[in-house]
């Protein structure tokens, strides 16, 4: 069973091709892949984010406050016309991420959020978690913004599974089309060879992690799948205008 709420700290790093292989490498001599890539080189996750029509979430998150919150939808792979998704509410305190989720049916998920209000609870449901999410809809009138997948690979420590690191590439996105049983397609967010290294520990990283990360000079970056996507939106937007303007 997925773990539907837990708090971490979660630290990122742009890697190259190079760096991605040599730490990844060096990582299997501490962890391990996780189930699904022990026979699979990648598995792909698909994403709806909401926010408003202004784009107050994405906007506030941006300015990097102390505290900032988003929802999206959350498949694993393109699913089915009424497969089994997961709705994330995902808070950032102070560092400390939070992420409480539940199970839904796809339809069930977009009438969630389109209407405000909970569907009626089934066992595959967290009904804590639909009470929070619903308390949330109340604040926002949210709508599907963008749709952002990508590939991962994830690997947990030997010795704990507080402490998992996952690598992201092929990041795409697109904001037409917002259902996830529509297909992963999408326009490029990073440039090939590129990937995205994530680590994820309820704790303090351990000494050896620190150790590797600062031999391979490895230091952190802000970036965000969601916040990248809607700068690269607007860069293209004031473009556009700039074109208009002197056509």
């Amino acid at each position: 069973m997925a773990i539907e709420v837990f708090n971490r700290y979660e630290n990122k790093y742009m890697l190259d091709e190079q760096s991605f292989r040599t730490i990844h490498d060096k990582l299997l001599q501490y962890m391990e892949l996780d189930e699904y890539n022990r026979k699979h080189t990648f598995y792909s996750i698909s994403n709806i984010y909401f926010d408003t029509n202004d784009h107050a979430l994405i906007r506030k998150s941006l300015m990097k406050p102390k505290y900032k919150e988003k929802l999206r939808l959350r498949a694993y792979g393109v699913p089915e016309p009424g497969a089994k998704v997961y709705l994330e509410l995902k808070k950032k305190v102070y560092g400390i991420v939070n992420k409480r989720r539940t199970a839904l049916r796809t339809e069930e998920a977009y009438d969630f959020v389109r209407t405000g209000h909970k569907p009626e609870l089934a066992p595959y449901m967290n009904g804590q978690v639909l009470n929070e999410i619903e308390y949330f809809l109340q604040r926002y009138d949210l709508a599907p913004k963008v749709y952002l997948a990508y590939d991962r690979i994830a690997m947990f420590s030997k010795e704990s599974r507080d402490l998992r690191i996952t690598f992201d590439c092929n990041i795409r996105s697109r904001r037409t089309d917002l259902r996830l049983e529509s297909g992963d397609h999408g326009e490029p967010l990073m440039e090939d060879g590129f990937w995205l290294m994530e680590v994820k520990a309820e704790k303090t990283i351990p000494v050896w992690l620190a150790h590797m990360l600062s031999e391979h000079r490895m230091f952190r970056t802000s970036f965000s799948k969601y916040g990248n996507e809607f700068m690269k939106m607007r860069t293209m937007q004031q473009q556009l205008k700039g074109e208009r303007a002197y056509a």
